[in-house]
């Protein structure tokens, strides 16, 4: 092997470590020198490197070494073609002698020192960078461009990149036919061609489920929607992953192109699944100053039919030594069977019973019914259903019966990057509940709405501003035509922070209740301190009013406090403190919240 010497400039790096080599103690040193001085270029070749791994580790074995230090020659040289240097010259010389020339089975007995050389030169251009054929509407990678720095992970994306195209055109067999890779030292340029084979146009065969043992096969492709004949598409693919993936029934789902095509110029997807057990249970706690203690917990059923039917049970106890009023009860159970009329919609069956002790009424209520759910895209998700509700509601006025014929429609858009700790993205969720009074209950319409908005700054997102915007209103009903649990409130931890719970209503003939409209605002300003560490700055807004639009006459009342998280995987647990700003309360107390994930 021929052996490069340079003379120019060096920027080193020492790391020294104490070792015992070949029975005894020896000094053993790393040098690791990189010329020039990119210092991102050095950190990346030492990641690159073995050797730089095994000092990390105190790693000691002269055969193990020698090892790493003829792996060495070939991580670096890929580490340098990544940056689009071509040119480099790697020395790695054991005790003197270059790795590369030390028989493998005829390791030293010891070694003490190890010295890596790196010449980078240039960074190499493209003069010449082409894919060819390619699929219409195919975008390439900005930087695959004559001119742009010829990084070796820039060609292999444009490659991916004219492969995925033809895919999309339905041509699943396409790949990478040939390539046409070429250095011009003299120049420092870089001639890149990629010639693609396309293949032909194929339609998709059947999904061939392995795996699956206790989830019916016809169930499996019902709840895919493959759409078996039509023409390939990798989004038609991951859809129906996807669709397997959303029922909770299988803990991993992957599906992959067949190996061939069918006789007919079809190809089968193979579906391999690893079914979730069955059932599952589990419980939470809540607690804070105003609704005192909550205690949750459900039993579910993940495969109650043998097609991925779901059975969720729940119960609830709250407000156990809390000031809202008395200890509440709930229990209900639902029923959900997916792609029920096609992979996109579900059926659901649903029942409820509840008991509210709350500060200005009691109520008993009971409920039964059932709708569908239909996914659109892979953000909106759509509900429509009916319901029968009863409820047997006391107060100051007396004790009331109200008999109601439900419709309830609602829509979510969902685009935040994850539910329990967001910092990006925002949400949007619309619930219309038209409803028939039986007997003595009014008609009308119940509207609510709830949208949050996030935006992270700084390292990783470090930072977040959060708002929420939530609201309601009961259209065409009177106040006392409607259950007092369908007024609306605001004060707790779910509105205004701080304000004693539903300490704001209207006066009805008075008597404190619930008004037909309120509007709530947060805003939040999280910071992450450390990775598991971060704190919160919060003010909320809310106000009541009897009209079924909050107007200028509405009361109103305001929260503010600081919070701090503990940065859990399942979510931060979360500690609020807070205090009235506003109202009639203000300055007059101090509520603390503790749960599991931000606030919103």
């Amino acid at each position: 092997m021929k052996v490069f010497i340079s003379r120019g400039r060096w920027a080193a790096v020492w790391v020294t470590s104490a070792a015992v080599l070949a029975g005894s103690a020896v000094g053993q040193e790393l040098d690791f020198v990189v010329e020039g001085d990119d210092e991102d270029l050095e950190s990346d070749l030492r990641n690159a490197s073995l050797l730089v791994e095994n000092d990390g580790e105190d790693v000691t074995d002269p055969q193990e070494l020698l090892a790493s230090a003829r792996a060495d020659y070939g991580r670096i040289v890929g580490a340098l073609y990544s940056e689009g240097r071509f040119g480099g010259v790697v020395n790695i010389l054991v005790d003197g002698r270059e790795a590369a020339e030390i028989p493998p089975l005829s390791a030293p007995s010891s070694i003490s020192r190890i010295s890596v050389r790196v010449e980078p030169g240039p960074t190499y251009l493209f003069d010449r960078a082409e894919v060819d054929p390619l699929a219409p509407e195919t975008e390439l990678p900005e930087g695959f461009a004559v001119g742009e720095p010829a990084r070796t992970p820039v060609i292999r994306d444009a490659a991916e990149s004219g492969v995925t195209g033809w895919r999309d055109q339905g041509r699943a067999l396409a790949e990478v036919g040939d390539q046409e890779i070429t250095a011009k030292h003299a120049e420092d340029r870089l001639s890149a061609r990629i010639i693609l084979e396309p293949g032909p146009v194929v339609r998709f065969g059947d999904l061939v489920p392995r795996g699956n043992d206790r989830v019916r096969t016809e169930r499996i492709l019902e709840i895919a929607g493959l759409p078996v004949g039509e023409v390939y598409s990798p989004d038609e693919v991951e859809n129906a992953a996807e669709n397997l993936r959303r029922t909770g029934a299988f803990r991993a789902v992957s599906l992959a192109d067949a190996d061939a095509l069918n006789p007919d110029g079809s190809l089968d997807i193979l579906a391999t699944i690893d079914e979730e057990k069955p059932r599952r249970f589990g419980f939470g706690a809540e607690i804070s100053s105003i609704d005192g203690l909550t205690l949750s917990s459900f039993w579910l059923h993940r495969n109650l039919f043998g097609g991925a039917e779901r059975l969720r049970v729940e119960g609830e106890v709250g407000s156990l030594g809390g000031g809202t009023g008395g200890v509440d009860y709930s229990f209900g159970a639902r029923f959900e069977r997916p792609a029920t009329f096609g992979p996109d919609t579900d059926l659901y069956l649903e029942t409820s019973i509840e008991r509210l002790q709350e500060p200005d009424f009691d109520s008993d209520t009971g409920s039964i019914g059932g709708g569908i759910v239909r996914r659109i895209g892979d953000d909106l998700v759509t509900e429509a259903g009916v319901a029968y509700r009863f409820s047997r509601v006391t107060d100051d006025l007396g004790s009331r019966n109200f008999h109601l014929l439900t419709a309830p429609l609602s829509a979510t858009y969902d685009k935040r990057d994850t539910a329990l700790n967001t910092k990006s993205g925002y949400y949007i969720d619309v619930t219309a509940t038209p409803f028939i009074g039986l007997q003595e209950s009014d008609n009308g319409g119940r509207l609510t709405f709830d949208t949050r908005g996030y935006y992270g700054f700084g390292s990783e997102d470090r930072f977040v501003l959060a708002g929420r915007l939530q609201g309601g209103s009961i259209l065409g009903a009177d106040i006392l035509g409607v259950p007092n649990d369908w007024r609306f409130y605001s004060g707790g931890g779910g509105t205004v922070r701080g304000q004693a719970y539903q300490s704001l209503g209207v006066l009805v003939d008075g008597v404190e209740t619930g008004g037909r409209s309120y509007i709530s605002a947060s805003a939040e300003v999280r910071t992450e301190v450390t990775d598991s560490i971060g704190v919160v700055g919060f003010y909320d807004w809310g106000t009541v009013s009897r009209d079924a639009f909050p107007g200028s006459d509405a009361d109103s009342h305001a929260g503010a406090g600081l919070g701090l998280r503990y940065l859990t995987p399942i979510g931060p647990i979360r500690l609020d403190v807070a205090t009235p700003v506003s109202g009639p309360d203000s300055g007059s107390d101090v509520q603390f919240y503790v749960g599991i994930g931000q606030a919103f």
